[in-house]
């Protein structure tokens, strides 16, 4: 079925009309009367033929032109039949640290080292992209938190989101108490028995204006589940040291993420390395989906494109007829122009001379 997004936009059809009526003539600071040399005398001659085209034929390429360009910003496009969609009803975010300390590279990954960051990347988005049927968001946080990506379906979209997550983006420090205040916002208009916040974080919460207790408290008034994933090796299993010859395994809060995790019924999770975090990921996995009124949604193909290039096409033209006028389309227009204007004068003289014929 063909539909028009923005509907709306075609009001917009008589504002050359009122412009040219509401804004005064514009003065081009020439004088009235110009006279010069012959090439310019022939431009005034093609000028002339042009002119004596009907207004309406003088107007119609710009108003064709301006129509074109109200269709495509009206979003025309081509809806398909409705589709059912997946629905398991989980709605799951999941709000990763981004501070300054999740760029330690003390984790190991196919006998490689690789900083905190990097792991998650790698092996979340992996589980955001596998969780069909669920909704899936995404919160950085750092010294503020941000919604990176709200709920959707469209998970290999969060994926990407997740993998353009840059050290320090959200500040150098760790405010997981508004990470949790964000999610909640995000989830509790949702159905209670799915919302589910996965929170990953290699320190202790020293930033933001929430106490994380606080903020678990409310989340589990609002029967949100939150499973913390503290990451990062043991300090006595990391020999390389950070910023100041202090190792940052040393700032992980544990103990406040077990009693995040026991205030909301969630679960806490230790990952030291990629086998523990892929481990964590497959019981993740196992969480049991909450079942929904199935999800329809119609795929929309944009035609605006069309319209667009049209309007792109008709331009050009009109640029070039201003440009250079003496091309072999203007000089045949203006050829047959010029026979037009010639023709009333040439049937008046043969009825001249057929009236002297019969005298």
């Amino acid at each position: 079925m063909f539909e028009f997004a923005w509907p709306w936009i075609f009001a917009l059809l008589p504002l050359p009309w009122l412009m040219r009526v509401l804004l005064p003539v514009a003065d081009s600071g020439e004088p009235a009367l110009k006279v010069s040399f012959l090439s310019d005398l022939e431009g005034l001659t093609r000028r002339r033929a042009r002119a004596n085209l009907p207004a309406w034929r003088q107007q119609a390429p710009f108003i064709l032109l301006w129509l074109l360009l109200l269709i495509a910003a009206a979003r025309p496009q081509w809806l398909g039949e409705p589709l059912p969609i997946a629905a398991s009803g989980r709605d799951l975010l999941v709000a990763v640290d981004v501070s300054g300390s999740m760029d330690f590279p003390d984790m190991q990954w196919q006998d490689e080292d690789v900083s905190r960051l990097s792991l998650v990347q790698h092996l979340l988005g992996d589980f955001l992209e596998s969780r069909e049927g669920d909704r899936v968001g995404l919160i950085l946080f750092g010294s503020q938190a941000y919604l990176q990506a709200p709920l959707t379906f469209d998970r290999h979209t969060v994926r990407v989101w997740l993998d353009e997550a840059r050290i320090g983006i959200a500040g150098k420090n760790t405010a997981i108490g508004d990470a949790i205040g964000l999610a909640l916002k995000r989830l509790r208009q949702r159905p209670a028995q799915s919302r589910i916040l996965i929170l990953v974080t290699d320190g202790a919460n020293n930033g933001g204006e929430i106490d994380p207790l606080t903020a678990a408290r409310l989340a589990a008034s609002e029967g949100v589940k939150i499973y913390p994933i503290g990451i990062g090796a043991d300090p006595e299993q990391s020999g390389t040291l950070g910023f100041l010859g202090i190792n940052p395994s040393l700032d992980l809060d544990e103990p406040a993420l077990k009693a995040i995790a026991e205030a909301t019924g969630g679960q806490y999770f230790r990952a030291r390395d990629g086998k523990e975090l892929e481990a964590i990921k497959a019981t993740l996995d196992k969480l049991e989906p909450v079942t929904q009124q199935p999800t329809q949604a119609r795929p929309a193909q944009a035609l605006y494109q069309w319209p667009l290039a049209l309007a792109l096409l008709l331009s050009t033209l009109l640029v070039a007829r201003e440009l250079w006028p003496d091309n072999p389309l203007q000089r045949l227009l203006t050829k047959d122009l010029f026979l037009q204007s010639q023709l009333p004068d040439w049937r008046q003289r043969l009825n001249r001379l057929r009236l002297r014929r019969r005298r």
